[in-house]
């Protein structure tokens, strides 16, 4: 049988760090005086940091990255796992699935947060590595290279509009995490309900071989 590859979004499906998100935002608007609500910071969820500066107007995005991420490794402790998330990524490893992460979060703050589950991902893709960030559909073909698994037989996991258009600009299949932040686009993507039923959906249907599910 060909290599399966399951690639996942992080913040919103497999951790929940929106209480860390909170706080740095908060830091920031303080540090530097900007009146903009954590819920406008929250719309743009899944870009690249420097990307929702952009579109918030914030004019110094570098010295605001600074303070945001200090005080997010600081209260990265308030992140935490979604019920039941361990147990779907080792079924899957069990059931002979590569996994890999494609998360705009840079490198120095995923990887201690993915260090917390005890499972092998195979690749790890982040903005601080080669190509563009998503929405671009760079993250997810470098990850499938990483892993040597065809757009075919691979289906990207997020919660957010540009995790879906960063799937379908790949050409791999999309599933959209229900318990996460973002509300499905339209179309209606397939949703899984939680990480149970998306071990289900996925372990129960046939492997990709052909074409793609967007």
């Amino acid at each position: 049988m060909s290599p399966r590859a399951l690639l996942l979004d992080l913040d919103g499906v497999l951790l929940d760090t929106r209480p860390v998100m909170e706080v740095a935002w908060q830091e920031v608007r303080s540090a530097h005086g900007l009146d903009i609500p954590f819920a406008s910071y929250e719309r743009y969820l899944g870009r690249e940091f420097g990307d929702i500066m952009q579109r918030l107007g914030v004019a110094d995005g570098e010295a605001v990255r600074r303070t945001y991420e200090a005080k997010a490794v600081a209260a990265s402790h308030l992140a935490q796992e979604f019920p039941g998330v361990s147990e779907m990524l080792h079924d899957f490893v069990a059931a002979g699935w590569r996994l890999g992460v494609v998360t705009s979060k840079h490198i120095d703050r995923a990887a201690p947060l993915l260090g917390r589950f005890d499972c092998h991902f195979a690749t790890v893709r982040t903005p601080a590595g080669l190509g563009r960030a998503k929405p671009a559909p760079d993250p997810i073909l470098l990850a499938l290279v990483d892993l040597g698994v065809d757009p075919a037989a691979a289906v990207y996991v997020g919660d957010m509009a540009v995790d879906r258009e960063s799937a379908a600009r790949a050409g791999i299949a999309y599933i959209h995490a229900g318990w996460g932040y973002g509300q499905p686009s339209s179309p209606a993507p397939e949703i899984a309900g939680s990480p149970e039923e998306l071990l289900q959906l996925l372990c129960s249907a046939e492997p990709f071989v052909e074409g793609s599910l967007v």
